[in-house]
């Protein structure tokens, strides 16, 4: 039995496990009761960001996009990985303009979170964005079909109640958006 179970696990080892789009690392542990083990974490991005963005006329701007991992298209929000020679500020707007065809005056951060922290070590920083031009869309990814939507909010509000909305950063934004006031439902 571990007698003291918030100790801290001690890397006594690691190897690149796999290096790609994602990047596992393969960890050698000892674990707080003595025992070594293996654990696997994902470091394959600096963090990822996320924007909610809500129109004049109340309607919500999403991404309607194919997701591979789960063979479905899927609502989620305007958003991705961060470059290394930008700041998370920059990597929003570029993601706006990008996926959404927004190009913002000003945006608001509303939550930090970490996506899978038993798996990767990168947080996901969301933004709240009611002020904007329109822009054009241009994608860099070839395998990213991104197609944007508008969607009054309750509309919106009740996929959510009907649970056929799965992306947690867009979860989070638009709990946290209703929380704070920015959206009205």
């Amino acid at each position: 039995m571990n007698d003291n179970p918030r100790k801290s696990w001690k890397r006594i080892g690691e190897k690149t496990a796999y290096k790609g789009r994602v990047h596992i690392v393969e960890y050698d542990v000892e674990l707080p009761n003595g025992e070594h083990s293996k654990y696997e974490v994902d470091h394959g991005t600096s963090c990822a960001v996320a924007v909610l963005i809500k129109t004049h006329d109340n309607k919500i701007v999403l991404a309607y996009q194919y997701r591979f991992p789960l063979d479905k298209w899927i609502y989620d929000l305007p958003g991705g990985g961060k470059k290394a020679d930008e700041s998370i500020e920059e990597a929003v707007i570029r993601e706006c303009r990008e996926e959404a065809g927004i190009a913002p005056k000003k945006i608001e951060k509303l939550a930090t979170f970490y996506p899978n922290p038993g798996r990767s070590d990168w947080p996901a920083h969301i933004f709240y964005c009611d002020d904007f031009e329109e822009s054009e869309l241009h994608f860099d990814d070839p395998s990213e079909t991104v197609e944007r939507v508008l969607m009054s909010v309750s509309d919106f509000k009740e996929l959510v109640d009907n649970q056929e909305i799965i992306d947690p950063s867009l979860l989070i934004a638009w709990h946290t958006a209703c929380s704070k006031g920015y959206i009205k439902v």
